[in-house]
């Protein structure tokens, strides 16, 4: 079983990246534009698709939402948790930082962004929806994007394996509670029964789905596996930037009106970003983790599992919040701030290095 993990994992984050995560960064720019303009010049049509709505959730979003992180969910093999044992300072960095530092940091962050420094240049009546936005982003940490971000800086597999497996299984737990937390001290109001429905549609039931697909085709043996999620992988990214383009024809006015809002949303979480690296990076080192440990627990505390952060700020707020639309900066800056960070831990392998042999 971890043999054919550690293939499929090999092959769906081989470097280089694939065609269509290579230019993310492009495809969401064409995405943000073509949505503007759909907004802009067919405003009746989003709104017809943003009303297919049953019990707050937006079919077409839903679906759409499934398609991107269901592919995703099949790479975790829960089977690798026993693993945790033999990596523990590196698998206890990435919990602290991911359940401990980043939600409270992001919120802070973007407390500090949103309501005090540029509170003026936004407006007023979407500082609580950002905030949200941006409370969401913190408290998803990476679960698909690590194993890219893993093998390009030479990661542990089983490392990498174990870490989000594990990490999806707090997520199940801690998401929801964290968010209602975060939510409530920043005075913003919790809808429950929709916080909880969001985690049931969008972490449960696609975890649950992924994983039975995972093992049907594993029993089929590992060929069948990674054929099957080679095909179905791009899928992803296609549904990903479908969703944006809905996103971003209810946004289209907003965008067109306050060009500078995107800019202003992308600082904090560009900080928050660099700030967790930073702060995984020096753990790991402090406490003499391997370097290709130390890469994959990096990379997962400051990347975001955005997916899941946009589909529930649809669901909580509606897709022409500002919650939605932050939840979008992060897809926007997430591909090529994290290609750096990349580039960072393989240049400074031999300093991190040196701290071990003291």
């Amino acid at each position: 079983m971890t043999n054919a993990c550690d293939t499929a994992l090999k092959q769906s984050a081989g470097a280089p990246l694939g065609f269509f995560e290579r230019y993310l960064t492009l495809w969401v720019f064409l995405c943000i534009a073509a949505g503007t303009v759909l907004g802009m010049l067919a405003p009746q049509a989003a709104q017809a698709v943003g009303a297919m709505e049953v019990a707050q959730v937006n079919i077409p979003v839903g679906v759409l939402i499934w398609v991107m992180i269901i592919p995703m969910l099949m790479k975790i093999d829960f089977g690798s948790l026993h693993e945790v044992r033999g990596q523990k300072a590196g698998i206890g960095v990435t919990l602290f930082v991911n359940w401990v530092v980043k939600p409270f940091s992001m919120a802070l962050i973007g407390w500090l962004f949103v309501k005090i420094l540029f509170a003026d240049w936004l407006p007023a009546d979407q500082l609580d929806s950002y905030m949200a936005g941006l409370i969401l982003l913190g408290a998803a940490p990476c679960t698909a994007m690590v194993f890219v971000w893993s093998n390009l800086c030479n990661g542990n597999a089983n490392f990498t394996i174990s870490q989000v497996a594990l990490n999806d299984l707090v997520m199940v737990f801690a998401f929801a509670p964290i968010v209602a937390l975060l939510l409530g001290v920043s005075s913003i109001p919790v809808p429950w029964d929709t916080l909880l429905l969001s985690v049931v549609m969008y972490i449960v039931i696609p975890l649950a789905i992924a994983q039975a697909i995972r093992a049907h085709l594993l029993k089929r043996g590992k060929p069948t596996f990674e054929a099957a999620l080679a095909k179905i992988s791009p899928f992803s990214i296609i549904a990903l930037l479908a969703t944006l383009v809905l996103l971003f024809s209810f946004q289209g006015q907003a965008i067109v009106e306050q060009p500078l809002v995107i800019g202003i949303l992308a600082m904090p979480i560009l900080l928050q970003t660099l700030l967790i690296a930073a702060l995984g990076y020096w753990l790991n080192r402090s406490l003499k983790v391997h370097h290709d440990v130390a890469g994959p627990s990096t990379m997962i505390g400051a990347s975001n599992f955005f997916e899941l952060a946009v589909a529930v700020a649809i669901v909580l707020y509606g897709f022409d919040s500002g919650a939605a639309l932050a939840t979008v900066v992060g897809v926007l800056i997430e591909v090529p701030v994290m290609l750096w960070l990349v580039r960072m831990v393989n240049k400074s392998r031999n300093w991190y290095e040196r701290a071990l042999h003291r």
